[in-house]
């Protein structure tokens, strides 16, 4: 298991007011309404999840630089668990031409405001129990989905995505490092459950039987 920073970049490039999102808003009321992953999490008001997720065209480095470090080719199977709306998956196409994506998503209404050129591509279920027969993708992305289960979700989660990938597999999660960034992702997050340190999630990550890489995201 390799730890590997492939959104860091991006992740950095947007601001954020920690406190704010603590004062200004009743913080559970907005977790509340997060954790229904529905049209507010998405599209509603920034305290309550994306503010508006549209696509930009910005995951479009990053999907090259992993195509790039697996060395992806066409006609090879990806799936993304917790594809969101299905741009990661989207952009894989166009840096991959002829490869063949799938998406599992747990929101209805993601899948419902999908990308159009991969709606039919996406799946509507739960990371933990992927309906999919094993060694069925060549590469299986997980990107800021497997913090929002508990523990023992996590661990099915892991198996599963072990289980269904035949090749290089990638887990991404909200994390810290110190004391700082444990509590500005206190403050910021919306949906987390699982607060582990990077070390922490390589064990835990390790314990399930995962082979595959792993990076983290950090709120500094």
């Amino acid at each position: 298991m390799a730890y590997v920073d492939f959104i860091g970049d991006l992740h950095r490039a947007t601001k954020r007011d920690y406190v704010q999102r603590v004062v200004e808003h009743d913080k559970a009321e907005s977790a509340a309404i997060a954790t229904q992953f529905g049209a507010d999490y998405w599209d509603g008001d920034r305290r309550y999840g994306y503010g508006g997720y549209t696509y930009d065209g910005r995951w479009r480095p990053m999907v090259q630089k992993i195509a790039d470090h697996y060395g992806l080719k066409p006609g090879m199977r990806i799936l993304d668990v917790g594809c969101g709306k299905g741009y990661l998956l989207h952009e894989f196409t166009q840096v991959v031409p002829g490869a063949d994506v799938a998406g599992l998503e747990i929101s209805e209404y993601a899948i419902e405001h999908a990308k159009p050129e991969i709606k039919d591509a996406i799946r509507q279920g739960n990371a933990k129990d992927l309906p999919f027969d094993d060694d069925a993708f060549d590469l299986v992305v997980s990107l800021g989905c497997l913090h929002n289960l508990a523990n023992y979700d996590l661990d099915r989660a892991a198996r599963e995505i072990e289980r269904v990938g035949k090749g290089p597999k990638y887990i991404m999660v909200e994390s810290f490092r110190n004391e700082s960034e444990k509590a500005n992702l206190l403050y910021w997050q919306l949906t987390c459950r699982a607060f582990h340190s990077p070390q922490e999630w390589e064990w835990l990550l390790g314990q399930a039987g995962y082979t595959g890489d792993y990076g983290c995201i950090y709120f500094e």
